[in-house]
């Protein structure tokens, strides 16, 4: 622990170093925050439901993957879309191809980003009014909440995606792999007491 304290401090003195664990901690504090901002003409009070729903099974995952933004409602409930450079091989390919082959998975990229997200935003949206109908603010349709909301999902991933491209550059480490990371340990906490809360009540 002593040791790991010493290194820490060394870091901190190497003004590069520490100008890029604080643009790493600014991203990943921005990322936070929007993950409690509530989509606008949700009640935050009223997604019991959803919240019950994200409990446990794959729903749970989706949950800790976005940090809980997904029970939350959150304008960035749809998480992040970076894990195919790991799944398809050509893209693999491209990562060994140095800069250029990162500049064209990045590309790449934000292009599946969007069409994934045509898809899983109003199928969130659905889900959503399937679980927590209620949540909408009075005098405001499902149809007139739909599109504005699917832009705003939307954007709030490419915004997400857009902070991760900015850590890879100006942070410290893979920005994609950070914003994963922090959304995990966010969740843990919650995990573990709900965990032990129904061993106890099972």
């Amino acid at each position: 622990m002593k040791k790991f304290i010493e290194t820490l401090r060394n870091c901190w003195k190497v003004e590069d170093l520490r100008m890029r664990l604080l643009i790493t901690l600014l991203f990943v504090a921005i990322y936070r925050f929007g993950s409690f901002v509530v989509l606008p003409g949700i009640n935050p009070g009223n997604l019991e439901r959803l919240q019950q729903q994200t409990a446990g099974g794959l729903m749970s995952l989706l949950d800790m993957f976005s940090g809980g933004a997904f029970s939350n409602a959150s304008i960035f409930a749809l998480g992040i879309m970076q894990l195919v450079a790991i799944a398809v091989p050509s893209f693999q390919k491209m990562q060994r191809d140095g800069e250029s082959g990162r500049k064209k998975i990045a590309q790449y990229t934000r292009y599946l980003t969007v069409a994934i997200l045509l898809f899983q935003a109003p199928s969130y949206l659905m889900n959503l009014k399937m679980q927590s109908a209620g949540a909408l603010a009075s005098g405001i349709s499902w149809t007139e909440f739909m599109i504005p909301a699917t832009i705003i999902l939307a954007a709030g991933s490419m915004f997400i995606l857009w902070l991760g491209e900015r850590i890879t550059d100006k942070g410290v480490g893979n920005g994609i792999s950070m914003i994963i990371m922090i959304g995990i340990i966010a969740r843990l906490p919650q995990a573990f007491f709900q965990e032990v809360g129904s061993r106890f009540t099972a």
